[in-house]
């Protein structure tokens, strides 16, 4: 676990991220090993924080701090960290704490780069299974050194989607219009998946394990990343909606494009 990828050509912005995230990542995996020695706070309902989670975090920051002193942050736990530019790193130090804290071994770092309104650059690297899933804007998108491309099913039946399922801090007219939401689609899928890490979600559209991912109620820590990574790898990535607006309404439809339309239809 945790093994650095060796010989991958990367941009100096993505350089710095990936060794924040091998950083990051060693402490995750040793308390992973431990999972039940952890001090665990709640913060609500299905919603946990670890100790773990705020130690990556720290490392991530003092990482990309010191790469990047002017560059300004929206962290998970620590919120948002004003820069004197216009650059920010969007980070989730812990994408599947609740995984983590029930010692299932799907979990992930997550580190995107925004410029202005655009997400420039996104790793996600999952340290179990050593993945290191990069992008940058118009360099392509990456799990270690093989280039990714998106699924090039075409098929509604034969596509196989991700998503995440209400819990118990969700209201239950929330569980109910999700429960409709799944109705209307199952019948023409081959499959729905829920692992329970978003940014892993993302990162598998664009290396075509799924052929989508959707979500209300998202953050923008658990997509950003997955958003270069989907589009460089030839994906297509919207609000509900269909627009542009996903940090505003807080929702996601990543696709491999080919299907973008049929699933927003089957979404209704």
């Amino acid at each position: 676990m945790a093994q650095q990828p060796r010989h991958i050509s990367r941009s100096p912005n993505l350089n710095v991220m990936a060794n924040a995230a091998f950083k990051a990542a060693r402490g995750l995996v040793r308390d992973f090993g431990e999972v039940e020695h952890l001090q665990v706070s709640q913060k609500g309902p299905g919603d946990f924080v670890s100790t773990a989670d705020k130690k990556a975090e720290k490392i991530l920051h003092a990482e990309l701090s010191k790469a990047r002193p002017t560059y300004g942050f929206i962290l998970e736990e620590g919120g948002v960290l004003p820069g004197s530019e216009d650059s920010t790193w969007i980070i989730d130090p812990l994408d599947g704490t609740t995984n983590f804290l029930h010692g299932i071994p799907h979990f992930a770092i997550s580190i995107a780069l925004q410029k202005g309104n655009e997400i420039i650059a996104g790793v996600i690297y999952d340290p179990v299974k050593d993945e290191l899933f990069h992008a940058e804007k118009g360099g392509g998108a990456f799990l270690n050194e093989r280039r990714l491309r998106v699924s090039g099913r075409s098929q509604l039946t034969e596509s196989l989607l991700a998503t995440d399922l209400p819990f118990a801090s969700h209201s239950p007219a929330a569980r109910q219009e999700f429960q409709k939401t799944l109705d209307k689609l199952t019948p023409f899928v081959a499959g729905v998946r829920r692992f329970g890490a978003a940014s892993l979600d993302m990162a598998y559209v664009a290396a075509g394990r799924f052929e989508g991912y959707w979500k209300e109620a998202i953050q923008p820590w658990d997509i950003a990343a997955g958003i270069v990574l989907v589009r460089e790898a030839g994906g297509y990535v919207s609000d509900l909606k269909g627009g542009d607006d996903l940090f505003g309404t807080r929702s996601v439809l990543a696709t491999n494009g080919a299907l973008q339309a049929s699933i927003r239809r089957a979404l209704g």
